[in-house]
């Protein structure tokens, strides 16, 4: 076989656009290179010609608005080529619809293999690259994907080499040796601008970010309220990126000493992704730069691979929710590559990660107030990650876990996620379709706002304590807490030898308005499966305005805190919500309780009444809290 020099090859490959083109034929499949990585130079040219190449197809990943490419997709006037869409999402999308016919649904894992195994085979392949090095290679710059495959599969490659493409390493390259066709072409990458997010972005981002722990390695899909995560990330330390997506707020954790990929477990020291869109800073930033790797989507978005890291996190938007946990994803009108091709193969590979957490984010209603994003039930063409497949879900009123719940706690769970507004009427139809028991009543808490601000997580000897407001999904953890007390320490808290804690005695904990009476809990675990080890209340006496306070820690967890941690937060939540003072009713023999009451900082007065010690304080004026005697 001759062996030539590459730069002769290079030279003798060159064309002209219009003698590049002229090697399709009419029937041809065309392979376009993919998101701001879009040839747009070959493809106006395409476009121009279209006349001259009836009934072609061409095969591409959704794109952006501006692309030529999408805008000759929504042409309700070209006739000359079908577009092939691969895209995952919703098969409902309304702004989609003129295209259904050719939305091929495909997890983007998948599709390398899909041209590779010529499954669907490519006649020619229009990509972007950068200029050569010095021994040939071009780099596919900021999408690699799915681009790699096609270009390796298809019968011809024409490249356009752009010096504005950025030299991305990792297995991002393609060799001179390997392209039929070169068309030399300097023009602006197609950029992203920031997004536009959700009101309530900022709030579901601070819920977020709390269930994403120091060394985590994370993937973001683009509608995921990006902005506002990664503001409310930077906190955070040693994170680690495995995504199909680098975006600029990605850039901007890294100047930061955010991102370090210290930690990942695999790839370690890389920012591993497929595509970067964004800014031309961003483009700058990938450019030759060592801590960063870019590789096709069947590495990238192999749910194997994800599985591979320590304490992976993938966060993505959703659009709809149904009481059952099923989630629908559409592409967005403004960014049709918002990840959804690729949702599904994060979810799963972060579901077999040992200490992933999959979680999915649901802005409460549409953007003008109207219309609750959580509904009763999805049509089926609607889901996109089945209900089996859902674990976490955030929106700005809290966070849940629907993993190993069943129908009636999905439901509760899902209702507590939705706008106040909307909830009544959840609950009558989750209770018409079934998924309530007989009786089930809508608690307090279901129309009221969850107060987040409640929330704190605490170190104790290496062991993470959550004080947060519970929730209606705690009733059988809380019946398990009691059930678990030591002998002494139930009849510390009921005044007598309880023996069942049936789910009518513990309802009135979790049925809360947050206002008149608040539980809060203290509980160690992996979020939604966690143990009550703590918890206190307070109900208000509405002729008085004071609230009766009650508490009770489980034995191993006595002495180090804890109900002086809930009292306090009891105290503050009373104090805002306009209460005038706690009172606490106990045995004279329950030294503990006595102690806890007296550390408050507002003149305790106590009292003794038929044997009980009658605690009481009023919010007027703080002191220094009483001695104990």
């Amino acid at each position: 076989m001759k062996t030539t020099y590459w730069p002769d090859e290079y030279i003798q490959k060159q064309r002209t656009v219009e003698e590049a083109l002229g090697i399709i034929k009419s029937g041809h499949r065309i392979f376009i290179g993919s998101s701001c990585a879009e040839p747009q130079y070959l493809v106006e040219a395409l476009v121009k010609s279209a006349h001259m190449f009836p009934d072609l197809e061409i095969v591409r990943l959704m794109s952006i608005e501006n692309s030529p490419i999408t805008r000759l997709a929504f042409d309700s006037e070209n006739e000359n080529f079908s577009i092939r869409n691969i895209y995952q999402g919703s098969a409902t999308a309304k702004h989609l619809s003129a295209n259904r016919p050719f939305i091929t649904p495909m997890h983007i894992s998948a599709v390398p293999g899909l041209f590779l195994k010529r499954h669907l085979p490519i006649n020619t392949a229009l990509i972007q690259t950068s200029p050569p090095d010095d021994f040939g290679w071009m780099s596919l710059g900021i999408s690699v994907d799915v681009c790699q495959a096609a270009a390796r599969a298809a019968e011809r490659v024409i490249a356009q080499v752009n010096p504005k493409m950025p030299r991305v390493l990792g297995h991002s390259f393609i060799h001179v040796n390997d392209v039929d066709i070169i068309v030399e072409k300097d023009e602006e990458l197609l950029t992203l601008d920031q997004l536009p997010e959700f009101e309530t972005a900022h709030n579901i981002a601070k819920i977020v970010a709390n269930l994403i722990e120091d060394g985590s390695t994370f993937q973001l899909g683009l509608g995921a309220t990006p902005k506002a995560i990664l503001l409310a990330l930077s906190d955070k330390n040693d994170l680690g990126v495995h995504t199909q997506f680098i975006i600029d707020g990605i850039m901007d954790l890294v100047s930061m000493g955010v991102i370090t990929n210290r930690y990942k477990g695999i790839n370690d020291g890389k920012a591993v992704a497929s595509n970067a869109v964004g800014s031309k800073n961003l483009y700058e930033f990938v450019h030759d730069n060592p801590a960063i790797e870019f590789s096709p989507s069947d590495y990238v978005n192999n749910p194997a691979v994800i599985a591979q890291h320590n304490k992976m996190v993938s966060v993505n938007m959703v659009m709809e929710m149904d009481l059952t946990g099923q989630a629908a994803v559409d592409a967005l009108p403004h960014n049709y590559f918002a990840g959804v091709s690729s949702m599904l193969d994060f979810v799963r590979g972060t579901d077999a990660c040992p200490e992933g957490k999959s979680i999915l984010l649901i802005p409460s209603t549409s953007i003008d107030g109207k219309t609750s994003r959580i509904i009763p039930t999805l049509e089926s063409g609607a889901v996109v990650v089945p209900r089996s497949d859902v674990s976490y879900v955030v929106s700005e009123y809290g966070a849940v876990n629907l993993f190993g719940k069943n129908l009636q706690e999905r439901a509760t769970a899902m209702i507590s996620l939705a706008h106040p507004d909307f909830r009544d009427e959840l609950f009558q139809k989750a209770r018409e379709l079934g998924l309530m028991s007989p009786g089930r009543k809508l608690s307090e808490s279901l129309r009221s706002v969850y107060p987040v601000g409640l929330e704190e997580a605490r170190k104790y000897c290496d062991q993470t304590v959550k004080f947060r407001p519970a929730k209606p999904v705690d009733l059988r953890r809380i019946q398990e807490h009691f059930y678990n007390l030591d002998r002494q320490d139930i009849i510390a808290r009921f005044f007598y030898e309880k023996t069942a804690f049936l789910k009518d005695d513990v309802e009135s904990m979790i049925e809360t308005d947050y206002i008149k009476n608040l539980t809060i809990l203290a509980v160690t675990g992996e979020f939604g499966f966690g143990t009550v080890i703590g918890l206190g209340a307070y109900m208000l006496e509405p002729n008085k305005n004071i609230a009766e306070i009650a508490f009770s820690v489980s034995r191993p967890w006595q002495g180090k805190g804890i109900a002086t941690v809930i009292l306090n937060k009891l105290a503050e939540a009373a104090r805002k919500n306009d209460v005038d003072g706690l009172v606490a009713y106990t045995s004279p023999e329950n030294k503990s309780m006595i102690k806890l009451f007296r550390k408050l900082p507002y003149k305790v007065h106590s009292s003794l009444d038929n044997g009980m010690i009658i605690l009481n304080c009023r919010f007027e004026k703080e002191e220094e809290p009483e001695q104990p005697q």
